[in-house]
């Protein structure tokens, strides 16, 4: 078996943007924080797609709160990146930004960190990438993920 090749965290690095329209709205008027977690959910897993060069599946998420409505109307901007590489596990960490594009006033509403798993193509887990850090503030994001993932595995 190849061992992957190291990968830094900007070789994940993605950015999705959408307009978000009445059918994402909640009776409150507000986006749907329902739709916000799928599409942090599909953002995280298509950075870690990028660094795994496989297919994922979600398997964690930490908490993920939501500091500011999203309007309908407003332009929600999600970026995500691998923040941390396990053997066979990733996590992103995604950031959440409304924009509204009249004003062109932007807000951050969410950060959340998702944990995917790659698959071979027998759909069973296989090796990453390590993940090496280029800067000062990649090697804190990689010490803080793995700091997570440790919680995240003494509680299981």
């Amino acid at each position: 078996m190849n061992t992957p090749k190291l990968k830094t965290p900007t070789a994940s690095h993605i950015s999705i943007a959408q307009l978000m329209q009445p059918e994402h709205a909640n009776n409150h008027g507000n986006v749907h924080g329902g739709w916000i977690m799928k599409l942090v959910d599909e953002a995280g897993a298509l950075a870690c797609m990028r660094h795994a060069q496989r297919r994922v599946v979600t398997v964690a998420v930490d908490s993920f709160v939501f500091r500011e409505p999203i309007k309908i109307g407003d332009l929600v901007t999600l970026t995500a990146e691998v923040t941390y590489a396990g053997r066979t596990s990733m996590e992103a960490e995604v950031q959440v930004i409304a924009e509204n594009p009249i004003t062109g006033e932007r807000t951050h509403t969410n950060t959340a960190y998702f944990v995917y798993v790659a698959l071979d193509d027998d759909n069973k887990p296989t090796a990453v990438a390590p993940l090496v850090a280029e800067t000062d503030e990649d090697r804190n994001r990689l010490e803080q993920g793995k700091m997570r993932q440790q919680r995240r595995i003494a509680q299981k």
